[in-house]
């Protein structure tokens, strides 16, 4: 373990307060019956959208009373029953339709069922209930995606004074011959739905406590218990001897320092030989204010959460372990906050990065390719990686081009673009493949330096072609995650603030090349 950074002035700047991280979520367990800890455990009886019910549950549920409810069974809807039970509608079966359902009950746990009335009512002070789901007949898939959505349903992330409810505990019932498979699909969701949660967790956190010295610290502080498992930490004055020149230059105009973390993930026993190195970088700025080309006030509190992609690499790190993927994978998070003062840098400087190019700033709000553009190099140089993906909340183009609910992809390989694509389809997360168009790059070129900071164009293409400039020959993949990183309405397991974007798909990737 690393000791912990001094950074003069840290504690002055930090005296926020934090719930601890990882916040608590549901637990799930899988049996073949309710056992004492689930004695009084709520039935839930899972119905389609048709009325027909699910799960091999052995009381049926009288069509004429699901009518009288309103219940419809579209995906989502939680019903209490004249008997005690619940009814959960799952819709169409699809995927995204479990992980819909899991969510809404896991929010309806938090809240007590009002008896025959079908609704569900506040809870008060009453602790959150036990729920048991009959899920014998059930894919999966079908599984993994009611898991997902319960445990991700659960989480929430607030500061206060308050404590707020306990998430509760849902038991899935199966046969005996079935619950070995069961509790693996378990295991695995778990982890999928831990790394986002604390992805949440981290990109939620209030920049007053989140400094770049709290988030490495913080990393490192959640790898200790994990074996095989380790993290390397770089204080500013490290960066500045190792020449991390982009993540300086946007750290310079803070009085918060900038840092670093690399966790590493060597198998226990060691990977098999023709096991890839997978590199994860994920853009570390935990505050921007856009720094001399400054951004508008509206809308800047929300710059709380422009670290999403690096929280996204640190819990993606955290399941890949906890998973035991037979892959060696690295995630760099190269962290600064981008302030203005007299000493941020300007547009119009020209920054050294780590493996010597030089870069023209052209906008400081461009802040998020320069720290990414030193991790990049640094793999490249240093880990011998076979690919190299990174995760940024890095363009309003993006966001503009695709959306609230889509990440753009963009590669310069295609086998390692289509593992991308279908590892978030998997993980239940839409990303889109935009193209790295040749005449964008022509406007690369800066008469002063190696390349220009921002060109001219298509702002999401224009920060994916700077960047490709940085990966030498190593199969690349960038994520542009500016709008699904945040959420202002909550949709499917989705919650309002940081949704943890990302992390799923950076698992799922590393689970899906190890499967071949």
């Amino acid at each position: 373990m690393n000791e912990p950074l001094d950074i003069p002035g840290e504690a002055a700047v930090s005296a926020g307060v934090l719930p601890d991280i990882p916040t608590p979520l549901l637990t799930v367990v899988a049996g073949a019956g309710a056992g004492p800890e689930d004695s009084g455990a709520m039935h839930v009886v899972l119905v389609d959208e048709a009325g027909e019910q699910r799960g091999s549950e052995d009381r049926a549920v009288d069509g004429e009373l699901i009518a009288r409810l309103g219940a419809t069974g579209a995906s989502g809807e939680v019903h209490a029953l004249p008997d005690g039970r619940w009814l959960l509608g799952t819709g169409e079966g699809g995927e995204a339709d479990w992980r819909r359902a899991g969510a809404a009950l896991a929010t309806a746990l938090r809240l007590r069922p009002g008896r025959g009335s079908g609704r569900v009512e506040p809870a008060d002070r009453h602790p959150p209930p036990a729920v048991a789901l009959v899920v014998t007949e059930l894919a999966e898939s079908s599984r993994a995606a009611l898991v997902t959505g319960l445990l991700l349903g659960s989480h929430q992330f607030r500061v206060t004074a308050r404590p707020g409810p306990r998430p509760g505990r849902a038991l899935l019932v199966a046969p005996e011959p079935e619950l070995a498979r069961l509790r693996d699909t378990v295991e695995v969701a778990t982890a999928l739905a831990s790394a986002t949660a604390l992805a949440r967790d981290l990109a939620s956190a209030p920049s007053d406590v989140k400094t770049p010295v709290w988030l490495v610290e913080t990393a490192a502080r959640l790898v200790e218990e994990i074996p095989g498992l380790t993290a390397t930490i770089w204080s500013s004055a490290r960066l500045a001897e190792e020449g991390f020149g982009g993540v300086l230059a946007v750290g310079g105009g803070s009085a918060r320092a900038p840092a670093m973390v690399r966790l590493d993930w060597s198998p226990v026993g060691g990977a098999p030989r023709d096991a890839r190195h997978l590199v994860l970088v994920g853009k570390g700025i935990t505050f921007d204010t856009g720094g001399i080309s400054i951004k508008p006030a509206e809308g800047m509190h929300l710059m709380r959460t422009d670290m999403a992609g690096g929280a996204a690499v640190i819990g993606a790190m955290l399941a890949i372990a906890r998973l035991g993927v037979p892959m060696r994978v690295t995630g760099l998070v190269p962290a600064a906050e981008n302030h203005v003062s007299g000493s941020a840098y300007r547009p119009g400087d020209v920054v050294r990065h780590y493996d010597g190019r030089t870069t023209e700033v052209v906008n400081t709000d461009a802040e998020g390719r320069m720290v990414l553009a030193d991790a990049i190099g640094y793999a490249v140089r240093e880990l011998s990686p076979d690919l190299i993906v990174d995760v940024a909340t890095l363009t309003g183009a993006m966001k503009v081009a695709l959306g609230l609910r889509t990440g753009g992809l963009l590669a310069s390989d295609d086998e390692l673009a289509d593992a991308v694509m279908a590892a978030a389809a998997r993980a239940g997360e839409r990303l889109w493949r935009m193209p790295l168009l040749d005449h964008v790059a022509q406007e690369i070129s800066s008469p002063i330096a190696d390349v220009r900071q921002a060109p001219p164009g298509p702002g999401g293409i224009g920060a994916a072609v700077f960047l490709r400039e940085f990966t030498g020959q190593v199969p690349w993949a960038h994520l542009d995650i500016a709008g699904p990183a945040r959420c202002e309405q909550p949709y499917d397991e989705v919650a309002i603030g940081a949704t943890g974007f990302a992390a799923r798909t950076l698992v799922e990737l590393a689970l899906g090349y190890t499967r071949d």
